[in-house]
């Protein structure tokens, strides 16, 4: 059992002083940002900021054709007095002048596109009178260790370096290369929205079944904080890119595709290329009706550039992918894959070894500047709670399935409180009928159902233990079709699917047979999304997710045999299991931390469910989702959740079903599409106005509904559970720059005491790596030198340390792979090995916030209670993500369900038609 794990995080080295880079720094300036803007106002007449320039296509197209550049600055677009470009020397105006040129001239449409060329020569002429007068680069010294400590004692890195510092990183990286196995891999820098990425380029290649096969290895690079730690983080992760070189679908169903073009420098006297690949999106645009290049891609303006070498056009880069990926003549590009596009023979992932390996040449290449965080080490030997053994030597596998149908009937009997159970299976295939029918009586023990009713009518029963279930199976017909969505421009998207919806519910609600008595849930067998992608909005698994909670029904859905592949009967028990968690049926396993857990605890959750105009419904919802689960003395505990209107506490079910009746916020409340920074949104498009005061109300509402919450959570001891990244928007309190340790802060007002919420409350704190890289890769190693994965919780050897690792074990079901399998420069034995999918279990950050430490007991008057031990609840948490149905879950239960429960968060645009509202679970 490995004792210590490591993370690919480094730090600040605080032994090499200083760290100073002198850099080449260029601002905008007020007459060539006042021009710009001028002409931007012009080009893009009506547009919500004219004062803001879009400039991420420009500094795109500057990062890749310019030598010597950096990283670009923040808000430059804004503020012409911020730093825009940071070079490592001098871009000459013979360079930045076309540049500018040309991207001007991609803000007109073609037949005004003599204004770009105008401001070039404007920029380039002498005469006083009508030159634009280009800005002077200045000399900087940077401090790339620039640090404010906050309050609670979280190092917060400079803004700056956000983006400044990656870049520079990924830089210094790439002049080395990496050799493994005899393999020397040379890497590109590319930026990205968080931070900056390394691909090796060109591609390695694997032979299968008579193709080739193109991948890369892939670094990720960026700057975090971790609370209460003394210098920020810079997260280096890894993993493998793959490169499409064929497409199973049509042009048209290309939503957008990452493309990276390898372009030569078309500067005489300068080097031959950049140290970069230019990123772009590839994608099918329906108001053209054909492939194009989305997003701002700077694809299209790099020949105006370089009039000299052939560059690919976005329907010849998706007809022949192969041939651009190996370059024409000096131009090369890679369309990133991904799976809807296909199957790929190349497995995503990498195994620990290679990983270590990678880790290890990063850290080399970091020294002195930055140094390795220090590993982390076990604080517990309680890895799991009370959960039935695994079968295997000695273990009668029937025995351990008989322990648990005896569970899940517990389970559901408590969540039925003596109601029958009405089922409705929907099918489009015998075998999915069949499966269905016959996995339910497995999972809680019982015999093969008894048919009742008429001949013809396909009902079973199941009685016994104080359950009674009755399964009615028909053929799903149109209710599974695709949605008849309108194809009027002229109308809101969100209407005309409304339209459909309502539609669809009509059709739902003449097939269904009321039955107020029971708890309802459906099964239905619905084709997979990627059937539906030719059509936008004809997917009707949420329509009919709204219908069905209308006439008071859970849903849950199963796809068809062809669509998924696999197991059909592992399948149809996943589809049932989780039937089971949207009645509540549901528990967690007992804990097995000790006797510093009080025996009465309960926990909470709590979920934000946040939709633009891009959500399920094309409508934007913001609604807070609390979970409450109560667990039983020796039983199934019970699962509640918050029902905001009433405020009271319902069954989880009745939540669910509650939650879908979500209406959409007025017209002054909108949320508008999400900002990706300098003017544009994250899809490329027009910003959509949002309400100056909206954030500020929604966030103030969310936060006063959390307060509620604490108030109705006191009358015995409580964990509360919340994800930082899903809940830090709305509760600002959450950044890790306004953590302090005992305290809760909310809105604009000091932060309190968190036993003013509640003598016995505990606050825990988790976040995941999400798309951010925010929670650094890891892996367990000895002093053998041999790598791997361990289980645990883990942590310093400081005894009031507030965060912990936790680590899960791979599941059961996953393949099992040598540690030191090679991907990148595969051996003999082991030709096959970029095949293999390489899964790697995530590391989930827990911080301890609140707890009844030394301080907060005697803050409280309390001096002569038994302080809490912060390991104790990392390892409570830990635990919570365990249980006997489940792999290891990404978070603790509580808040596993509560995330789930937003599944039912479909607000519909229009009115409601009458109709059966009830309710009952």
């Amino acid at each position: 059992m490995y004792q210590t794990i490591r993370v690919a995080a480094y730090e600040p080295d605080p032994l090499h002083g200083p760290w100073r880079e002198e850099m080449k720094v260029l601002r905008l300036g007020e007459e060539l940002h006042g021009e710009l803007t001028r002409m931007h106002a012009e080009a893009a007449k009506g547009t919500v900021r004219p004062d803001r320039l879009p400039v991420r296509r420009l500094n795109s197209l500057l990062q890749a054709m310019a030598p010597g550049v950096i990283a670009t600055g923040r808000n430059a677009g804004t503020d012409g007095s911020l730093p825009w470009l940071y070079a490592r020397e001098t871009v000459p105006p013979e360079v930045l002048a076309p540049v500018i040129g040309v991207w001007v001239a991609g803000m007109y449409r073609e037949e005004d596109d003599t204004e770009g060329i105008d401001l070039e020569q404007r920029i380039r002429s002498d005469d006083p009178a009508e030159a634009v007068r280009m800005p002077h680069w200045e000399t900087e010294s940077v401090d790339l260790a620039e640090t404010v400590i906050s309050p609670g004692g979280t190092a917060e890195p400079a803004a700056r370096l956000y983006s400044l510092l990656p870049e520079w990183i990924a830089f210094r990286l790439a002049a080395r290369v990496f050799r493994t196995g005899g393999t020397a891999l040379h890497f590109r820098v590319e930026s990205s929205g968080n931070g900056a990425r390394l691909v090796s380029w060109p591609p390695q290649r694997y032979e299968r079944l008579g193709q080739t096969w193109y991948y890369s290895a892939c670094l990720n690079i960026a700057v975090h904080t971790v609370p209460f730690a003394p210098r920020f983080r810079v997260h280096v992760s890894t993993q493998v890119r793959r490169w499409a070189t064929r497409f199973e679908t049509p042009p048209r169903r290309l939503g957008g595709a990452t493309v990276l073009l390898d372009a030569p420098l078309p500067w005489p006297g300068g080097p031959d290329r950049s140290h970069r690949l230019m990123a772009n999106t590839l994608g099918y645009d329906r108001r053209l009706k054909e492939l194009a290049w989305r997003h701002h891609s700077p694809a299209p303006l790099v020949p105006e550039l370089d009039i000299v070498h052939n560059y690919p056009r976005p329907a010849e880069l998706f007809a022949h992918p192969e041939r651009w990926i190996n370059g024409s003549g000096d131009v090369a590009a890679g369309i990133v894959h991904h799976p809807s596009i296909g199957p790929h023979r190349v497995g995503p992932g990498l195994m620990p070894r290679e990983r270590a390996d990678l880790d290890a040449w990063v850290e080399e290449g970091l020294r002195p500047m930055l140094t390795r965080v220090p590993d982390l080490t076990r604080v517990t030997r309680s890895n799991t709670p009370s959960l039935l053994p695994r079968s295997g030597a000695g273990r009668d596998p029937e025995v351990r399935e008989a322990q648990l149908a005896l569970q899940r009937r517990a389970a559901l009997a408590r969540a039925l409180g003596g109601r029958p159970l009405e089922i409705d299976v929907f099918w489009q295939s015998q075998e999915t009928r069949t499966a269905l029918l016959g996995e339910l009586p497995k999972l809680i023990g019982f015999p093969p159902g008894e048919k009742v009713g008429p001949v013809d009518d396909d009902t079973w029963q199941w009685r016994g233990e104080g359950i009674e279930i009755r399964v009615r199976a028909r053929p799903a017909g149109p209710l599974v079709d695709a949605l008849p969505v309108s194809r009027e421009r002229g109308r809101p998207r969100a209407v005309r699917l409304a339209e459909a919806v309502e539609g669809r519910c009509r059709l739902v609600a003449d097939r269904m047979v009321s039955r107020p008595d029971g708890a309802g849930v459906v099964i239905a067998e619905i084709a997979g999304k990627e059937r539906f992608a030719a059509v936008p909005d004809s997917d009707p698994k949420h329509a009919l997710r709204v219908a069905w909670a209308r006439q008071g029904r859970l849903s849950q859905f199963v796809n068809p045999a062809d669509d998924t592949g696999g197991d059909l009967e592992h399948r149809a028990k996943w589809a049932w299991l989780d039937a089971f968690r949207q009645l509540g049926a549901i528990s967690s396993p007992a804990h097995r931390v000790g006797t510093g857990v009080p025996g009465n605890l309960q926990y909470a959750a709590l979920w934000l469910v946040r939709h633009t105009r891009k959500g399920p419904m094309r409508r934007p919802a913001h609604r807070l989702v609390a979970v409450r689960v109560r667990p039983g003395d020796g039983g199934p505990g019970v699962i509640e959740g918050w029902d905001a209107e009433r405020a009271e506490w319902v069954p989880y079910p009745k939540l669910l079903l509650l939650l879908s009746r979500t209406l959409e916020p007025a017209s002054g409340e909108e949320e508008g599409t999400k900002e990706s920074g300098d003017g544009e949104t994250a899809s490329g498009g027009r910003r959509t106005a949002a309400r100056p005061g909206a954030e500020r109300s929604r966030r103030q509402e969310t936060e006063r509904q959390i307060r509620a919450l604490l108030f109705q959570l006191r009358d015995r001891p409580t964990l509360l559970l919340a994800d930082v990244g899903n809940l830090r928007q709305c509760w600002p309190g959450l950044r890790n720059g306004e953590l302090d340790r005992d305290m809760l802060g909310f809105g604009t007002e000091p932060a309190q005491r968190h036993t003013l919420y509640g003598d016995d409350l505990r606050v825990v704190l988790v976040r995941d790596a999400n798309t951010r890289e925010e929670v650094a890769e890891w892996y367990a190693h000895d002093a053998m030198g041999r790598v791997g994965f361990a289980e645990g919780v883990w942590g310093t050897a400081d005894a009031e340390s507030r965060v912990f690792a936790s680590t899960a074990s791979t599941p059961h079901t996953a393949a099992k792979l040598p540690k030191g399998l090679m991907k990148l420069a595969p051996t003999t034995q082991g030709r096959t090995a970029p095949g293999k999918t390489a899964w790697n279990p995530r590391q989930l950050e827990i911080t301890v916030l609140g707890c009844l430490s030394e301080k907060a007991l005697a803050d409280s008057g309390r001096e002569g209670e038994s302080p809490d031990r912060p390991a104790e609840w990392a390892t409570l948490t830990h635990q919570l993500r365990y249980h006997d149905d489940y792999p290891p879950l990404a978070r603790p239960l509580p808040l596993h369900l509560a995330r789930l429960a937003g599944e039912y968060v479909l607000p519909v645009a229009e009115a409601r038609e009458e109709g059966n509202t009830s309710l009952a679970p």
